[in-house]
Order: C-alpha cells, then structure tokens, then sequence
C-alpha cells in the first residue's frame, strides 16, 4: 500500500471545514421552493453506465457477475452526497452522506471527515483530494467505491449561499452561547462575538455556527459537541423566520438556483421535503464515519467493522447486505 502523499507539505493547521447546519439550511431552501410552487416528482434513479463504478454496488470490476439480490434496490431508498465548498480554491471539506429511506420513514445523514484515508486511481488519498481531482463526479465514484455502496444524487452547495440567506430574511436574533475570541490569519477569519442575545447578519452568523475554540484554547471543552448543539439552535432559528417569511421564497430560490448544483430537479427535491415533513424532526439521525486519526498514515482511518454496520442499518439502498469485502477504505 502507497502511504505516500503527494501534495507538499505545509504547516500543520486545519481549515475550519463546513457545519452541518450550514449544508442543511442550503438544502431547506431547494425543498422550500419546490414545495411552495406545487412542483412534486418522486426521484428517479438514473441507470450506472456499463464500467461506471458510482452506481456499481459491488466492488468487482465485472457487473455481470454480481448476483441479482446485490443489485436489487429497496422501494423508495436514496442516497445523496451533499458536499460544501469551504473555500474559491476548488475544495471540498465537508461532505455528508444521507441515506434516505422513505418507505421505513428514517433519514441517516453521515459525516465523512476530510481525511478519511481512501484509494483513488489505485493510489491511498485522502477522500477531499477526490474533489479536487474531478469535481462532484469524481467525489461520487469515490464515496460509492470506498464504501460499497450507489450514490444516486448529489449536491454541491457554496459557502456563499449561507451569507445570502441569512441576509436575506434580515438576520436573525440569536444566544450567543459564550464569548467567541479566534484569529486565524490564514483564511482572513477573525470571531469576535460576546455572550448573550444578538442580531446576527450572515458574515457573523457563519463565525457562530463555525467556532470552535478561543485563541486561549478555551471555549465550549469539548469542541465538537458543544458546538453542535449551537448548530441545532441556530438551525431552529433561521428555519423558523424562513417559514414566516413564505412571501420571500422567490428570493430562497434564486439562491439556491445561484450557489447550489445538483443533478436533482426541484421538483424531486420537494418530494424529499415532503417526505421529511411526513416523518418529523425525530426521523433524522446524524452520525460521523467512524473511525481514528493516524499519525502513521497521516489519514483518519476508519473502524471497518463499525463503518459496515452503519452503512447496511442506514446508507444502504440495496436489498443485500454490504460485507467487508465490499469496502475500500485505507486501514
């Protein structure tokens, strides 16, 4: 195995990747839109190309040899790769995987770190080099090869577009949680927010939802939890003055139509926004691709056997059961 990593070295600091909250507020307003101009259609899952490993399920190169029950898919299940792009540089930090089940009302929506060691052209990468490589179809072959699995539709979503919306209902009156004192001079970031009730434009609405700690180390003590929960308050607000602003939603999509590419239609995003207004907010479910960082590797390496179980309870749109043999992952 190539543990080499191509690109140059650089000095050891991290981008401050995209929060859920932000892809998932992008995603709301395509849902929203759809669903305000009537427009329903169910998805419709496009036929792999012969030789295209993004909608081939099994990991052999030959498709004529997959037994049937491996290629028969679940009624009603889809899987969409919704990736942000943190940055002008052409990268992708965050990428989630939602596994979406309509007809057993359960909606899986999986982290996959930034780091996550995979193999590309037969080579150990990192899975946010695929991006970089060929864009969204490239980022798809490779989330479908490293873990077994078609990714049927995807969404590639602006940083910009956060910013927009957030201005675009006139801010939002928010709880601060804790002073916010960070500086990183590479990215031009600078937080500086006090505790308690604020009106928030979007340019400090995107520091909230993106700080993690102060420049002193202190902050929420356990980084990623802590600010999770501000994520899902902040998401509750700005959905909230979405739906009482409805007479905006001409605004909402154009938007989206500017900052947000997908191969799905608007009206097949509104069925999925009707399909989820069905279920409830308790049918949604977030989880991280389980796994360590490595030192050895310099990748995060995922625990197969736990990543499996994920993947067959809640990624999985085919009959069959995904096996270890079946993942393509860097370990």
């Amino acid at each position: 195995m190539n543990r080499s990593d191509p690109q140059p070295r650089r000095p050891r600091r991290r981008k401050r990747s995209w929060p859920r909250t932000i892809l998932l507020i992008v995603f709301i307003l395509a849902v929203l839109a759809g669903i305000y101009a009537c427009l329903v259609r169910k998805p419709q899952v496009k036929p792999a190309p012969a030789g295209s490993t993004s909608q081939d399920v099994s990991s052999s190169s030959s498709v004529s040899s997959e037994p049937e029950p491996v290629k028969e898919r679940k009624d009603d299940f889809f899987t969409i790769l919704v990736s942000g792009l943190d940055d002008d540089n052409g990268g992708s930090d965050t990428n989630i995987l939602v596994g979406f089940d309509a007809k057993e009302q359960a909606i899986t929506c999986v982290s996959i770190p930034r780091d996550t060691g995979v193999y590309i052209n037969g080579k150990s990468r990192k899975i946010n080099y695929a991006y970089n490589l060929g864009g969204m179809d490239q980022m798809r072959e490779t989330v479908s090869d490293a873990l077994g699995i078609p990714v049927d539709f995807t969404v590639e979503v602006n940083l910009k577009a956060f910013v927009k919306l957030v201005d675009e209902i006139g801010g939002v009156d928010f709880e601060v949680p804790l002073n916010m004192n960070y500086d990183d001079p590479y990215q031009d970031l600078h937080i500086h927010l006090k505790k308690g009730m604020q009106h928030l434009d979007g340019q400090n609405a995107l520091k909230v939802v993106r700080f993690r700690h102060n420049n002193d180390g202190s902050g929420y003590g356990t980084e990623d939890i802590g600010r999770i929960g501000t994520q899902q308050a902040f998401l509750k607000t700005v959905f909230k003055k979405m739906l009482a602003n409805p007479q905006k939603i001409t605004s909402y999509a154009q938007i989206f139509s500017e900052y947000v590419k997908t191969d799905l239609a608007v009206s097949e995003l509104a069925w999925f926004g009707q399909q989820a207004i069905l279920m409830g907010m308790d049918k949604l479910n977030f989880e991280t691709l389980p796994g360590e960082w490595s030192d050895r590797l310099s990748r995060w390496v995922i625990d197969q056997d736990a990543a499996l179980e994920l993947i067959n309870n809640g990624l999985n749109p085919c009959t069959a059961d995904r096996t270890l043999d079946d993942l393509h992952l860097v370990g």
